[in-house]
């Protein structure tokens, strides 16, 4: 499937910005599970039941979203349509109330990936499910990588996956979203993970130097001060290097398709790859912006990419 990119939304701004902000999001009827964690916190998944014998494709958000976010709303309303089942996994702190551990979450967060796959997929299986598919948007799509990668053959659980918009160079996407336009990203970003990292310190003083988060005025110094020591990073420079998912691109052996836009303002497109694993199909149209790849006229729909996911992972 060739994205046509409509004539009247141009540039990747606008391609990403008009989607996330201006299409009416399809109405989805979830269903909520809370599952506890081995350290004593908690996640909350959105689940769509679908009919029995039919696929299961869970979905991974990306930085700061949720299963409100528009592309986790189209998905799951498009394969709610085809009687698919489906569950929209929310990371720590992301369902609407703030999570219990002394974490969040984080772009190379595979063994969280691998302990809710694990889980999930005997869920599918009970349920009827004929297959089992893994979906990562930007943040999420990274980190599903890491987990595919550094699994290898132990991740063939799923059947196949899709990673759209994913960091996969996180140093080459941060660097670019610290300067010019792209600050307005950053800040947006920032204006909520502050107020959880301040809700954070009260449940744990001192777990972070207060000041220096509040100061940070892009991802780079938030990470240095928060990512990184919470997940076990030396700082931002050793998580951004450990974390990024082009590094395990040739050690992936489920089929995947890792879809990146050109014009994408969180990931340049110097910063794409020209190759990876046979099992990986690489594609990178010229347009569609940052998880937006908006189709139609005049208002625009968003109902392109959850074809493409689905297309892919039917034929994969």
């Amino acid at each position: 499937m060739i994205y046509p990119a409509p004539c009247w939304l141009p540039g990747g701004h606008l391609q990403t910005i008009y989607p996330a902000k201006c299409i009416v999001k399809p109405a989805v009827a979830y269903r909520r599970e809370r599952w506890d964690t081995a350290d004593g916190d908690f996640i909350d998944l959105d689940f769509v039941d679908g009919k029995t014998g039919q696929p299961f494709i869970v979905m991974f958000h990306g930085l700061e979203g949720s299963s409100d976010s528009h592309y986790a709303r189209a998905l799951m309303a498009h394969i709610a349509g085809l009687g698919w089942s489906g569950a929209v996994v929310h990371f720590r702190g992301c369902s609407g109330e703030l999570n219990h551990a002394p974490r969040f979450y984080h772009s190379g967060d595979a063994r969280e990936i691998d302990w809710i796959l694990r889980r999930l997929a005997p869920h599918a299986r009970t349920r009827g499910a004929g297959k089992f598919y893994a979906v990562g948007v930007s943040l999420g799509g990274n980190a599903l990588l890491r987990w595919l990668g550094e699994s290898q053959h132990q991740a063939e659980i799923v059947d196949a996956a899709c990673a759209i918009s994913a960091p996969l160079d996180l140093a080459g996407g941060g660097a670019a979203l610290s300067r010019g336009f792209n600050m307005l990203y950053t800040r947006i970003f920032l204006q909520t993970l502050k107020p959880k990292c301040l809700d954070k310190l009260k449940q744990f003083p001192g777990l972070f130097d207060r000041d220096a988060m509040m100061n940070a005025r892009d991802l780079y110094a938030f990470d240095n001060v928060v990512t990184a020591p919470l997940h076990g990073y030396l700082n931002t420079d050793d998580y951004w290097h450990r974390a990024s998912a082009k590094y395990v691109l040739d050690d992936i052996t489920v089929p995947t398709l890792v879809l990146n836009a050109r014009n994408d303002p969180f990931l340049p497109a110097q910063y794409l790859p020209a190759s990876a694993a046979a099992a990986i199909t690489l594609e990178q149209p010229a347009h569609g912006g940052h998880v937006g790849f908006t189709i139609g006229a005049p208002f625009g729909k968003l109902n392109w990419l959850p074809q493409r996911m689905v297309s892919f992972l039917q034929t994969a």
